[in-house]
C-alpha cells in the first residue's frame, strides 16, 4: 500500500457538508477496492478539496471516488510521510 494525496477542483467553490458526504460514500466503497481514505482538506472558497488515501495505486484510489460519487480527482501524487 502507498499514500496518496489528491487534488479536486470544482469551479464556484463547495461545502464542507457536501464534502463530508462525499467522503462519507468513499468510506462506504473503498472496502471493495482494498483502499483506506484517511482524511481530507477542504478550501470552500477556491473549491478545493485534498484528500489523503492509503491505496495499492492511484487507479484504485479514483476508483473509489467514481463509483462513490463522481468526482473523480483533478491530480493525484504518491507522497511519504515525514514528521
Amino acid at each position: 500500500m502507498s499514500l496518496f494525496m489528491d487534488v479536486h477542483t470544482l469551479e464556484g467553490g463547495v461545502t464542507e457538508a457536501d464534502v463530508a458526504a462525499a467522503h462519507a460514500a468513499d468510506v462506504a466503497t473503498q472496502h471493495k477496492h482494498g483502499v483506506n481514505y484517511l482524511k481530507y482538506w477542504v478550501d470552500e472558497q477556491a473549491g478545493k478539496i485534498f484528500c489523503l488515501v492509503d491505496a495499492p495505486d492511484a487507479e484504485a484510489a479514483n476508483t473509489v471516488h467514481r463509483e462513490a460519487h463522481g468526482l473523480v480527482a483533478d491530480e493525484i501524487y504518491q507522497v511519504a510521510e515525514h514528521a
